[in-house]
């Protein structure tokens, strides 16, 4: 029951047009099926060349994550070059290039010019002119009728050897005492000249108590 004269309570919970601001996603399960198709029609009708390009197996960036290894973006020119690819031939063979990516360390460059030789020894490249092949292309009829259309060989992790490590490794990695080493090594470092200098002004007391 309402009493004195106050104002009538107006509660603003009643937006208008709120079915205007609803999203669904009902077209998920067609636009998957969508996606679905148009993969294989590409897939027939580039056949029987690769779906994918070959690309590098990069770390992942940061200390968290560059224990995992990823496709990047494409091959370096140092990694072209080790395997005798030319930069421009290898983007017409389905090999990405990426001339701004550097290599850092000997183990990944020969591990991705090593993934490029394995890819060059299997590459079978189709002559324009059906008959008429010309240099670098296949020339072996058998070879091309019998060509399929392979996956790109894909970026595997590799494998932790960490829990392989034998027991007496294990063992010696236990008795190694790192912070005390650590620690050691950083006082020795710090006392080094102070040491040196006391040596120096000990050897020079003697020497002039000698004298006299």
């Amino acid at each position: 029951m309402v009493k004195h004269n106050n104002i009538l309570a107006n509660i603003h919970l009643r937006k208008p047009s709120w079915q205007l601001r609803v999203r669904t996603w009902l077209n998920q399960p067609g636009r998957k099926l969508s996606r679905r198709t148009a993969r294989a029609n590409k897939a027939a009708k580039v056949a029987p060349r690769p779906t994918s390009t070959l690309k590098p197996v990069v770390r992942c960036p940061t200390n968290k994550y560059n224990i995992r290894v990823r496709a990047g973006r494409g091959f370096t020119l140092q990694e072209l070059k080790a395997a005798g690819v030319n930069p421009k031939y290898a983007k017409t063979v389905g090999i990405a290039v990426d001339h701004r990516r550097r290599n850092r360390c000997q183990e990944s460059l020969d591990a991705n010019v090593q993934r490029l030789k394995n890819y060059m020894d299997k590459l079978i490249v189709f002559p324009r002119v059906a008959g008429k092949p010309k240099a670098g292309d296949c020339s072996d009829a058998e070879a091309l009728k019998a060509a399929t259309q392979n996956a790109v060989e894909p970026v595997v992790q590799p494998e932790n050897t960490d829990k392989f490590r034998p027991a007496s490794d294990m063992a010696s990695l236990v008795e190694v005492e790192a912070y005390r080493t650590i620690r050691l090594a950083r006082s020795n470092q710090r006392l080094e000249g102070i040491r040196a200098k006391r040596k120096t002004d000990k050897a020079a007391a003697e020497a002039l108590k000698k004298k006299k």
